[in-house]
């Protein structure tokens, strides 16, 4: 008995060495029919064709490698369609670059692969009892660069089908692979989530019960075409097909290239790792960009593509400002008048001009964070018994914004009490700030002379809206 089971052990160690290497020949044959296709295409084509010298001189620093098919349309109008090498993740970084076939027409870039044809997926029972890797002539992060560069792309799928159903009583029989692997149910449009098909997105299946017309039981033959327009999951990787137990039952399924067109334009200046990735850049380091309001300071890994962990760290702001704003005012004399500007008239500095002396305004050339402090020193009268006080109010555009107050009991003749406050505004282009007083008590006043100069105001701005400026 035990020796049977051992014979066991080994017949199945052996069926499945067996299984494993008609899957690895199988794999072999599918990349040989992709290489062969590549080449009747490039043989077609050979008069468009750029040839491995040509690439060499490209990178040698010659010409500059195409990233899509927009980019060698828009170096050469005159070129016509078929097979470019093209390099989406960066001249001189990355994977090698990669042979696509162009339709200058459009402009649109289209990746083969080695599951054009139309294939069937033979008898089965199980969910997914026939599943199928698509190779492509590109690898998977060429593809992805592709994809980041692009305004738009898509894939095409048709399935053929009699009494070959998608999804049967809540249980899904065949789906496709995302780029990463993932199992999805949607055979059109952008749908990542619930199953369906093109019919099921117009409504007019042949069963309206049904979101596939390979849903339905009805005895003819049917279809599903449609085009899987996410580009955030595409490429499809795998195809997987099951429920065709059947002598009658049928599915084929064609899978169309792999195809992007247009191109991401970055306007004004780049506000990310991307955006510098897209204009062309591939030498790694720090770079500027324009954050929400300030310009912020990033690390670009320009060995990665924009979706690989790592590509872009944030490092922190970057303090620019489009011109200086900073200004230090006196005054030279006493003030005693409430509910007006109080002006000034000592200038130690108006960098910028936005502090009028005399208005007593100081108006914000541009949006941004600004800091303000003012010190007045007060004079109170002679009072022998009870309370004299003096408050100076900041307004921003009318609007009290704070207030400072001192107050004195018992005063002698001519009593000296200084005071201060501080404040930090967010203010709009042309918003004004200035100081009055508030209230006060018969007799007191601001005071100050030339040799004093013991009441001043200062700010300047912390941190410009340079997004505004630019």
């Amino acid at each position: 008995m035990a020796k049977l089971e051992a014979k066991d052990s080994q017949l199945e160690a052996l069926i499945q060495l067996k299984d494993q290497r008609h899957d690895m020949l199988e794999e072999k044959i599918s990349r040989l029919e992709l290489a062969l296709k590549v080449q009747r295409e490039t043989n077609s084509e050979s008069a468009l064709l750029k040839t491995e010298k040509e690439i060499g001189r490209q990178v040698a620093g010659k010409s500059a490698m195409p990233r899509t098919c927009q980019d060698a349309r828009s170096a050469d109008p005159s070129l016509s369609s078929g097979m470019y090498w093209i390099d989406p993740d960066g001249q001189g970084v990355g994977d090698a670059p990669i042979q696509v076939y162009c339709d200058m027409a459009s402009g649109s870039t289209s990746v083969l692969h080695d599951s054009e044809s139309p294939m069937d997926v033979g008898h089965c029972t199980d969910p997914g009892c026939y599943s199928r890797a698509v190779n492509y002539s590109a690898t998977s992060r060429q593809m992805s660069a592709l994809v980041e560069l692009s305004n738009e792309c898509h894939q095409s799928i048709k399935y053929d089908c009699y009494f070959a159903i998608f999804e049967f009583d809540n249980i899904a029989y065949s789906w496709w692979n995302d780029k990463n692997g993932n199992e999805k149910y949607f055979w059109a449009g952008m749908n990542t989530d619930v199953h369906t098909c093109q019919c099921g997105i117009d409504g007019n299946c042949v069963e309206a019960s049904t979101k596939c017309n390979c849903d339905s039981s009805a005895p003819v033959q049917l279809v599903d075409d449609g085009v899987i327009a996410d580009k955030s999951v595409l490429p499809i990787t795998r195809l997987n097909f099951g429920r065709t137990q059947l002598a009658s039952s049928s599915g084929v399924h064609t899978l169309g290239r792999f195809e992007c067109t247009g191109q991401v334009t970055v306007s004004g200046m780049a506000t990310s790792c991307l955006d510098l990735w897209r204009i062309g850049h591939t030498l790694s380091g720090l770079y500027s960009v324009v954050g929400t309001n300030m310009v912020e300071s990033v690390y670009c890994d320009f060995t990665k593509i924009p979706s690989d962990v790592g590509f872009q760290k944030w490092i922190g702001y970057v303090d620019v400002k489009s011109s200086p704003t900073y200004f230090y005012v006196q005054k030279n004399s006493n003030f005693n008048t409430t509910n007006t500007p109080i002006p000034f008239e000592i200038s130690k500095l108006n960098v910028g001009n936005a502090m009028n002396l005399a208005s007593g305004k100081f108006t914000a050339p541009r949006a941004g964070t600004y800091y303000f402090s003012f010190t007045g020193l007060v004079s109170f009268p002679v009072i022998a018994s009870g309370e004299v006080y003096l408050g100076v109010e900041l307004l921003l555009n009318d609007a009290a914004v704070g207030l400072g107050t001192t107050d004195e009991a018992n005063t002698i003749n001519s009593q000296l009490t200084p005071f201060t406050f501080h404040s930090t505004l967010h203010l709009n282009l042309g918003d004004q700030i200035w100081l009055r007083i508030k209230h006060m008590t018969p007799g007191a006043y601001l005071h100050d002379t030339p040799n004093w100069q013991g009441t001043h105001f200062t700010g300047w701005i912390l941190e410009e809206d340079i997004v505004n400026s630019l």
